[in-house]
């Protein structure tokens, strides 16, 4: 009997000219991202947007659903120390729990049904579940993203006022990305 084969991640190569207007941050990105073999190609580009929308100095990707006690991102200072706790998609109470006890800023960014995510947490036990932010994508301008997605991807994104502008492979494609507040308990 033949052991079972594991699947390596995919390395995928996004060249994204970034101008996002709200922060006056203007600047070119080369980014290599591992998908893991259980990744959809939402999660993989939601974390994309995720990353240019947080772009700081420290920022970096973790090694994904390979770490799962890490951040999908994480912005760490010139010590080492987490400043921000990037998650995707939809973490679990108890996850964000953690998230809120280790850094002190912890942002969610799905593409799934927010409203819903949100439900789910209430009541729950979360740490500063108040400072926690929740932001939803458009799914029109995750699925458009998405349509275009190659092993190597050329894009330009613009964002003012949390709406998001793509340009890719000629088409542009649009949406906002809406804040959800958590519920008190």
């Amino acid at each position: 009997m033949l052991a079972p084969v594991a699947l390596s991640s995919t390395v995928y190569n996004f060249d994204i000219d970034l101008s996002d207007v709200d922060r006056h941050i203007y600047t070119s990105l080369s980014l290599r991202v591992a998908r893991h073999p259980s990744e959809t190609e939402e999660y993989l580009v939601t974390r994309v947007l995720a990353y240019c929308l947080e772009y700081t100095e420290g920022i970096a990707f973790s090694a994904g659903l390979a770490e799962p006690d890490v951040p999908a991102l994480a912005v760490r200072d010139l010590t080492g120390t987490l400043r921000v706790w990037i998650d995707i998609g939809a973490p679990d109470a108890a996850r964000l729990h953690k998230a809120s006890k280790a850094a002190p800023r912890v942002v969610i960014y799905t593409h799934k049904n927010a409203p819903l995510l949100v439900r789910q947490w209430a009541g729950a036990s979360i740490h500063r579940a108040a400072d926690v932010e929740l932001y939803a994508f458009d799914r029109e301008l995750i699925d458009g993203i998405a349509t275009h997605l190659e092993r190597r991807t050329a894009f330009s994104l613009t964002i003012t006022d949390r709406h998001m502008y793509a340009s890719v492979a000629g088409v542009t494609i649009t949406g906002a990305v809406t804040r959800y507040p958590l519920e008190q308990t």
